[in-house]
């Protein structure tokens, strides 16, 4: 298998994550168990799939000057992840996720963005200047967690290269439209979808209508990520959807990115939109099956796999 390139820009966390036995906002207190520290955040959580899958991985992003930015960090170089194109924000707090989740699988999520927010122009510049100089084949995937103008730079940066970008429009009021010609694939999940059309996206039929909209706006591919796990791609003239898997949930923490990475890695490597998209279902489908995100992700041939069933139950909504 050839070596390619994925170039993960944004979120960069420590994540602290517990089990509650009932769903948040019943009583003021509740009781955890099963603390874990973990590394997390979307450009993260994107890389350490890329290198799982076998391809160099370089990870762009910012953390703090404290002691939390290890445990951000550790595991990813610990899995072969490049991370010298993570700066430090002095003074700053690296970006923390705090997480629970209740017997329904269904995570609650609080986020300080802390050093991800905390950008100047040269550690644009340096972002930028690894992405002109990275070697192709390569993707660039990256989310709205941190400043929308590093985000532009980013994209606009990747443009000249012809480097292909998939985007994760999270968070989607950050979204600036013009881009979204600039964009190979977005991946937005429901509620991201709504936020960025305006109406509800509560249907398979209104994901489709969205996705198109998304389309019309100039992105080539456009997957609304479903809330059972399933997707609704839009590529050519042509919106199918894919089904979820049959799994039993544990722990939805992370999932989504991995749809996202998954999605990327599998563009990345030639494959058609509606195979890279199923990857995507089946690879976030197996990271809600056990606890936590990074350590619950998949290998390879877990995704091949389950991938080759979805795509059996593809169904074509519109050509």
């Amino acid at each position: 298998m050839e070596r390619l390139t994925l170039l993960s820009l944004g979120s960069i966390n420590a994540d602290f994550q517990v089990r509650v036995d009932e769903p948040p906002g019943g009583r003021e207190t509740l009781l955890a168990h099963d603390l874990c520290r973990l590394s997390g955040g979307k450009a993260s959580n994107t890389a350490y799939l890329a290198a799982r899958f076998g391809h160099r991985s370089i990870l762009l992003g910012r953390v703090g000057d404290d002691d939390l930015a290890e445990q951000a960090l550790g595991p990813l170089r610990e899995a072969g992840i490049e991370i010298d194109g993570v700066g430090r924000a002095a003074g700053q707090a690296t970006g923390v996720s705090m997480i629970m989740v209740p017997p329904d699988a269904k995570k609650h999520i609080v986020l300080a963005t802390n050093a991800n927010d905390c950008w100047d122009e040269a550690a644009a510049d340096a972002i930028c200047s690894c992405i002109e100089s990275c070697e192709t084949p390569a993707r660039l995937a990256l989310d709205y967690e941190i400043p929308a103008w590093v985000v532009r730079r980013a994209v606009e940066t990747a443009a000249r290269r012809d480097i292909p970008v998939v985007l994760d429009p999270s968070f989607p009021d950050r979204l600036e439209r013009d881009l979204l010609p600039m964009l190979h694939a977005i991946t937005p999940n429901a509620d991201e979808a709504e936020a960025l059309v305006g109406y509800p996206v509560d249907n398979i039929e209104a994901a489709a209508d969205t996705a198109r909209e998304l389309q019309r706006a100039g992105t080539e591919i456009v997957c609304i990520k479903l809330s059972d796990g399933g997707c609704v791609l839009a590529c050519g003239e042509e919106v199918s959807h894919i089904p979820p898997g049959q799994v039993e949930p544990v722990d939805t923490t992370g999932a989504g990115d991995a749809f996202t990475g998954v999605f990327a890695i599998a563009l990345l490597e030639g494959r058609a939109p509606r195979e890279a998209a199923a990857w995507g279902v089946a690879a976030a489908n197996l990271a809600v099956t056990a606890y936590g995100s990074q350590p619950a992700y998949p290998d390879r041939e877990q995704v091949a796999s389950m991938a080759q069933q979805l795509l059996g139950a593809v169904r074509v909504l519109h050509d």
